[in-house]
């Protein structure tokens, strides 16, 4: 029988604390880059084009193929069938069918990666382990090219995974290292910090990606140099945190080999039963995963909005992308300081209500109106980055203690797990009404869903029932 600790107290000494929280926040700004540059923005850019390009290659091979005529003409990509473990389908569906199933793999691998990190007393290397995986995954993307797709696919999932069960340690950290009173800041300007360091990031690997004929390259190669400097940019900035953060679980049980694997499945299924026990605590996750959702679903489709209904270029969709990446910096350390005066719970209410503003907003911008559109991405950003990050330290405080990892994993896969409802939604009303104007605001039904459950929780007895200290301000 194993028992499980209570979880370690932050350190008394504020200097040591914040020297910690400085390193954690390195995190955030070490992996925004894998989610800005690689899923974001250059991974949708250049899969399903290599794919297609594998086909492609066919006609010399088997004659013309349903993408290219005997000409060699390029036609749609959806007319462009690959093959991948006996299933073929549309080269540009690829992106869509690898992000779900990386999905999926993450479903079923962040619960068990939670409960080992919550027994082991090597959480920092647990954290490390999967962050230089995740980093080299993405690193070696660079090789992929020619008709090395299906190697991309693989790199991906492995990418995925190492980014997924990383961030659920990470968050796991947040307890150990802030007080009740100072996790809503914390968290705040670790979010803000990572939405400077990826859009930092992908704003110079864009400005090289553009200028790539100046440096004597394909575009091909400069997506693949991005894929490179994506990855050992996340390797290296997760060096700071390792050296900053410090272990403080006890050892209680088996802590190597297959021991703590088979005691990691036991725990799981020991949370998983004493969650009931907490409905207050799974109340607020339901309301955080149905708000997100609809925040996922709105940074997800603003391009193919701006594309297809306001008819904007590249250029500027790619510019508005940085907008919402840099404003989201200043946007989170705002969060911060308003939680830290009226509470997180009333600070998430307030920012749920200028996202409804703000998608009503959306629905008005006329095609070619690029001022109204970055009008719109900076309201994006002001709220984008603070939401989450106030949603993620209001609900560790009402996480039993010890069970961090875990409980974040739930949030993690939650979130995955609902992330088809948006698009779903999004496709469905724009394909019934002919209009993505009507599709954009029918997402607002999100928000005042999210709006009315997260005012009926009462936070403070969801702490209290954790028991966990209340903030002085919540």
């Amino acid at each position: 029988m194993t028992t499980t600790p209570q979880g370690p107290a932050p350190a008394a000494d504020a200097r040591e604390r914040k020297r910690e929280q400085r390193g954690w926040y390195f995190y955030d700004w070490a992996n925004s880059s894998f989610y800005t540059s690689v899923i974001t923005v250059f991974g949708a850019l250049y899969m399903s084009s290599v794919a297609a390009e594998d086909a492609k290659s066919d006609l010399v091979r088997n004659g013309p193929t349903p993408c290219v005529d005997a000409q060699g003409v390029d036609n749609n990509l959806q007319n462009c069938d690959i093959s991948l473990f006996g299933l073929v389908f549309p080269a540009g569906s690829l992106w869509g069918y690898l992000l779900s199933v990386a999905t999926i793999i993450q479903v079923l691998v962040l619960p068990i990666t939670g409960a080992i990190a919550d027994r082991s007393q090597y959480k920092k290397r647990i954290l490390g382990g999967f962050a230089f995986l995740g980093s080299a995954a993405s690193a070696l993307l660079f090789f992929v090219s020619g008709d090395r797709w299906e190697l991309g696919v693989v790199l991906y999932i492995i990418g995925s995974i190492g980014y997924g069960a990383s961030i659920v340690t990470y968050y796991s950290f947040l307890p150990d290292i802030a007080t009740p009173d100072e996790r809503d800041a914390v968290s705040a300007r670790g979010w803000a910090f990572g939405y400077l360091g990826g859009g930092l990031a992908l704003a110079i690997q864009l400005a090289f990606y553009l200028s790539h004929e100046s440096f004597g390259i394909d575009q091909s190669m400069a997506v693949r140099i991005c894929f490179l400097s994506s990855g050992l940019w996340w390797a290296l900035f997760t060096i700071i945190p390792l050296r900053r953060l410090k272990e403080r679980q006890p050892p209680h049980g088996a802590e190597h080999g297959v021991g703590v694997v088979r005691a990691g499945f036991t725990e799981l299924r020991t949370t998983v039963r004493a969650a009931r026990a907490f409905p207050l605590t799974l109340a607020f996750l339901g309301a955080y995963l149905i708000y997100t959702d609809g925040i996922s679903t709105v940074v997800a489709v603003s391009a193919q909005y701006g594309t297809e209904e306001l008819r904007f270029s590249d250029e500027v969709l790619i510019a508005t992308i940085l907008v919402i990446q840099f404003v989201a910096y200043f946007g989170g350390i705002a969060h911060g300081l308003v939680a830290r005066r009226i509470g997180a719970k009333k600070t998430i209410l307030g920012s749920l209500v200028v996202w409804i503003v703000v998608i009503t907003g959306a629905y008005f911008v006329e095609a070619g109106q690029e001022m109204q559109f970055y009008a719109v991405a900076v309201g994006i950003g002001l709220v984008l980055g603070g939401t989450n990050a106030l949603s993620r330290s209001l609900y560790s405080q009402m996480i039993p203690a010890g069970k961090e990892a875990q409980y974040y994993s739930l949030y993690e896969i939650g979130e995955r797990g609902t992330s088809w409802l948006g698009p779903l939604l999004f496709a469905g009303v724009g394909q019934a009404t002919g209009s993505f104007r009507y599709a954009i605001i029918a997402l607002v039904i999100f928000f005042v869903v999210g709006f009315i459950l997260v005012a009926l929780v009462p936070v403070r007895r969801a702490i209290a029932a954790a028991g966990n200290r209340e903030p002085a301000v919540l």
